[in-house]
């Protein structure tokens, strides 16, 4: 059987534990400090970044992957005869997906597919996860795109953030805009929903925010019978283990951890923490 090929782009945010162990490309998005742009964990890490962050200077901006930086990574896997599987942040948050669609459009000869996982961060990364255990158990490439769907149709991405000003500044705020002018008195509980980013609740405090992020995974959970979990932090590394540790009854296997990078972070601001969860497919 031909092999199955598996890409995403930057941000999934996978844990370097999980890329090292596993095979998977990269197509990094771009950070852009003033004239300098730096390829997303490539040219700068989550730890380099939040560090340049809270250092005076212009604040950052990102930009999308084009197509041919796509369709080089595309033509390289293709040579073998194998699928392509690959993995995009939500097309409402980024032209990402775009650009991967019309690198796929220029290759017509090689069987690639381009799947928006209307999602980013903990979310993309749950999904590109399900792709590694089919492709690794030997599944095919419609194997792969039913995992990848069965995560993005039962998934939930839920987070919080010190503040929405990042988020505002971007461009990503979504049906937070709401939640502004409060933002000195209360702590948001957003969610991705159908690859938008939406408020679900409001609290007076960031313990009490995590709480209710804790909550609604453990009601899923709880009515799915199990449930596999990502973790991500943007510069919280202690709050996030203890957040591992506080989940890891509450779901089936081992939770993921991993570091929010520089693009999301961009987004996020320094302080998010976010938690992705889905119903167990096995």
């Amino acid at each position: 059987m031909p092999p199955v090929h598996l890409v995403c782009d930057s941000t999934a945010d996978l844990d370097p534990a999980f890329r090292a162990a596993h095979t998977v490309r990269v197509v990094p998005l771009k950070v852009i400090f003033g004239d300098q742009t730096l390829a997303d964990g490539v040219d700068i890490s989550a730890e380099e970044f939040y560090a340049r962050l809270a250092a005076p200077g212009p604040f950052p901006r990102t930009s999308q992957p084009t197509p041919a930086e796509f369709e080089e990574v595309f033509r390289e896997l293709g040579a073998d005869g194998g699928s392509i599987v690959c993995t995009t942040i939500s097309a409402d948050l980024s032209g990402t997906y775009a650009s991967a669609t019309q690198a796929r459009a220029a290759l017509p000869d090689v069987d690639i597919r381009v799947i928006d996982t209307r999602s980013v961060a903990v979310g993309h990364y749950a999904a590109v996860r399900e792709a590694v255990r089919v492709i690794e158990s030997g599944g095919d490439a419609d194997k792969v795109e039913n995992a990848v769907a069965a995560v993005r149709n039962t998934g939930r991405v839920l987070f919080t953030v010190e503040t929405l000003e990042f988020l505002r500044r971007g461009g990503r705020i979504g049906g937070a805009r709401a939640l502004l002018g409060s933002m000195l008195d209360i702590k948001p509980i957003l969610e991705i929903r159908d690859g938008v980013i939406e408020a679900v609740g409001r609290v007076r405090t960031y313990p009490r925010a995590i709480d209710r992020v804790v909550e609604e995974c453990k009601q899923a959970a709880d009515a799915w019978g199990g449930a596999e979990l990502v973790i991500a932090h943007a510069d919280r590394p202690q709050i996030a283990a203890e957040l591992v540790e506080r989940m890891r009854p509450l779901v089936s296997g081992e939770p993921s951890l991993t570091v929010v990078g520089p693009v999301v972070g961009c987004h996020s601001g320094p302080g998010a923490i976010g938690v992705g969860f889905h119903k167990p497919l096995s």
